[in-house]
C-alpha cells in the first residue's frame, strides 16, 4: 500500500506538466511505425522490431520473448552466439515491444494465437537462403510456449529447440502456473482507478497509456521480492498491454494445446528452468517438458526466471553445447 501511495504522489505532483505528455514518444518509446529510424520489417501483414546480427549465411537463431506483451530488450545477451557461428535475429511480437500496436480485435478471434505462429513463420522463411540452412529456436517463458506451438506444426523446419520456463503447454497447465506466478493485473480496473489519476494521461493514446501502466506492474512484479526470483527490474523498451490482455483473455475463452503433434518432433530439445523461481522448480520442468520425445531438462543456477539476463554466465554454455553439435 505505501508503494501505491508513493506512486500516486508522484505522478499527482507531475499533473503540471500534462501537455508534455501527450506528445508522441514521450510517455513510452515510439513503435518502429512512428519512428522509422527503428529496424522493422513487414511481416505477416505487420510491422514488427526486428534486428539480426552475424553472418546471415550461418545456421539461423530466432530469439522469441516472453509475455505475451515482452519485448526482447533483456534476451539482448544471446547476441553472444554470433560469436560462435550463427546469424541471430531478434523480433518483438506483434502488438509488442517497439513493433506498431494493433486493434484489439486482431486477438480476440479464435485463431489469434497462430497469428503469432504464421508471424514466426514469415521470419523463418524471410531469413533463411536456402534449403540447407538450419534454423533453430531460442524461446523464453511466452517465447518457449510459442516456439513449442510452432514446431508443433512445423517440425521439420526447426534444427533445434531451446526452451527457458515457459509457463505451459497446454491452458489448464499455463492456468496452474500463472495462479502461482502472477499476482497481479496491470490492467485490473479497480487498481488502475487506485493508484494512476487520468488526468495524468490526458492527450495520450489508448496504447500509450495501457503499454505505461503495464510497465509499472511489470517493475513490481520483479522488485527482488516475487516469487520468479528476480534480483530486481530487468530491461525492456516498451509493454504490449493490448496484446497481453487480449491473448489471455482469448485462451481463458478457447483453451490451447501446443503438444498434439509433438510425436513429430524427433531432435531433442533443451529445456532449462531456474533456481530461485520459486513457481517453477524440477518437478514443474518435468511436468511441462513430457510430451517432447526427446528432452534434456537442465537447471540454471543463481537467477530466476529472467534467466537470459540475470543468470546468462551459467546459461550461456550449456545453450551453446547443445547447439553447437546440431549446427
Amino acid at each position: 500500500m505505501n508503494r501505491f501511495m508513493y506512486v500516486f504522489l508522484f505522478f499527482l505532483s507531475a499533473a503540471c506538466e500534462l501537455e508534455d505528455w501527450s506528445k508522441t514518444g514521450a510517455l513510452v518509446p515510439r513503435t518502429a511505425d512512428e519512428d522509422p529510424s527503428i529496424p522493422s520489417l513487414e511481416i505477416n501483414g505487420t510491422l514488427l522490431h526486428v534486428e539480426a546480427y552475424g553472418n546471415p549465411t550461418d545456421p539461423i537463431l530466432i530469439v522469441i520473448h516472453g509475455g505475451p506483451g515482452g519485448d526482447f530488450r533483456s534476451l539482448l545477451n544471446a547476441k553472444d552466439f554470433v560469436n560462435n557461428g550463427f546469424y541471430v535475429v531478434f523480433y518483438d511480437q506483434r502488438g509488442t515491444g517497439l513493433s506498431r500496436r494493433e486493434h484489439r480485435s486482431q486477438f480476440e478471434d479464435k485463431d489469434a494465437i497462430q497469428l503469432f505462429i504464421n508471424d514466426l513463420d514469415a521470419l523463418v522463411s524471410h531469413f533463411k537462403i536456402n534449403s540447407n540452412q538450419k534454423v533453430f529456436l531460442l524461446g523464453h517463458s511466452w517465447g518457449g510456449m510459442l516456439a513449442t506451438a510452432y514446431i508443433n506444426q512445423h517440425p521439420e523446419k526447426i534444427s533445434g529447440v531451446v526452451l527457458a520456463e515457459p509457463g505451459g503447454l497446454t491452458w489448464p497447465q499455463t492456468k496452474d502456473y500463472l495462479s502461482r506466478s502472477r499476482k497481479l493485473n496491470p490492467l485490473s480496473e479497480g487498481l488502475n482507478d487506485a493508484i494512476f489519476p487520468e488526468q495524468f494521461f490526458a492527450g495520450c493514446s489508448e496504447h500509450e497509456e495501457l503499454d505505461y501502466k503495464a510497465a509499472y506492474f511489470t517493475s513490481v512484479e520483479n522488485d527482488g521480492s516475487s516469487v520468479l526470483g528476480n534480483p530486481g527490474p530487468y530491461p525492456f523498451w516498451r509493454n504490449g498491454a493490448v496484446s497481453s490482455d487480449a491473448l489471455h483473455e482469448n485462451a481463458e475463452t478457447y483453451g490451447f494445446d501446443f503438444t498434439t503433434d509433438l510425436e513429430n518432433y524427433s531432435v531433442k530439445v533443451l529445456f532449462l528452468y531456474s533456481e530461485n523461481n520459486k513457481a517453477y522448480g524440477a518437478h514443474w520442468a518435468e511436468t511441462v517438458s513430457a510430451p517432447f520425445l526427446d528432452v534434456e531438462v537442465n537447471i540454471v543456477e543463481n537467477c530466476g526466471h529472467e534467466m537470459l539476463y540475470f543468470g546468462w554466465t551459467d546459461m550461456y554454455p550449456k545453450v551453446l553445447s547443445y547447439l553447437d553439435p546440431l549446427k
